[in-house]
């Protein structure tokens, strides 16, 4: 590790941030307010560390440009940046652009628990369309091209009261899961298949999951489903969009993430604890999933805490 890592501060877990911690004067509005409540605030402020919540947090950049970590992705932010960050999702953004005397506005947020939607939508179907989306958000969600209607939708949200502004809430969520063109940050999303098919590559996946440490290959996995390799790694590519290899290689490359943002472990030891058998195709996977080296990586997650010194 470079001469900087011991400036890093020891706690690397994101700071838990709860109700009652949360100040009127930085601009969070009351639990009385009802089911969704709206914050805005610049930078710098005290809100932007490395934190979690249980809510959901829709947020809407509108200055200034930086850097962004919602779990363990990494990456740029502009004005018009929209995401949608599921509950105990960690984040943070760090503005690198920022004025002399910094920016009175930056984040638009909508904070909302999961909790009141998923039982209001087991009597009204019409909110079950959420509810697909929300899941997704578990991995966070980068939404492209709806940067003026979102911020139309927060301030229709902020100037509601009551029924008005869970109407306002409902039409910003509704346009959010009418888009198509997203993201996911933090994991990769299968795409679905017949039950069949779906209990199957669920099947598989689980074991990736649980054993991605361990040797894995696509003729193992087609033979225990009673399948042609051929014919697997086909049903495989259909269900998840990736090849077997590439989904593999995904799966620990972002195990990886999290044990060099979490732990203070070696690149080489975490390389070996992942899966990988050689030093040499690790950084190489782990370029093509994150975009930066492994060591590059860990200095930019550093970053998260908001401290200059990383």
């Amino acid at each position: 590790m470079s001469g900087h890592d011991a400036h890093v501060p020891r706690q690397r877990q994101p700071q838990l941030e709860r109700d009652y911690s949360r100040s009127l004067a930085l601009g969070f509005e009351p639990p009385e307010t009802g089911t969704v409540r709206c914050l805005a605030h610049g930078f710098p402020t005290p809100l932007a560390r490395w934190h979690v919540h249980d809510e959901y947090e829709l947020h809407l950049i509108t200055a200034t440009s930086g850097k962004a970590f919602v779990g363990d992705w990494i990456g740029q932010f502009q004005p018009g940046h929209v995401v949608l960050v599921g509950p105990r999702l960690p984040h943070n953004w760090i503005s690198v652009d920022v004025p002399e005397g910094g920016v009175a506005e930056r984040d638009l947020v909508v904070h909302f628990l999961h909790e009141p939607i998923a039982k209001a939508a087991e009597q009204l179907p019409e909110l079950a369309e959420l509810l697909p989306m929300l899941e997704r958000s578990r991995h966070g969600i980068e939404f492209f091209g709806l940067s003026e209607r979102a911020v139309a939708h927060w301030h229709a949200v902020k100037r509601g009261k009551g029924i008005e502004r869970f109407a306002a809430f409902c039409s910003f969520l509704a346009d959010l899961a009418r888009c198509t063109d997203y993201r996911l940050l933090s994991s990769v999303q299968l795409k679905g298949e017949d039950d069949t098919g779906s209990e199957q590559v669920n099947a598989v996946v689980n074991r990736i999951m649980r054993d991605y440490a361990q040797a894995l290959s696509a003729a193992d996995m087609a033979a225990e489903l009673g399948m042609s390799e051929s014919r697997f790694s086909r049903f495989f590519r259909r269900a998840t969009g990736n090849t077997f290899t590439d989904f593999v290689n995904r799966i620990r490359v972002n195990r990886a993430g999290q044990l060099l943002m979490d732990t203070d472990s070696l690149v080489t030891r975490i390389c070996y604890e992942v899966g990988f058998n050689n030093v040499a195709n690790f950084n190489r996977r782990f370029l093509e999933v994150k975009g930066v080296t492994p060591t590059e990586f860990r200095r930019q997650a550093n970053q998260r805490f908001g401290s200059k010194r990383s």
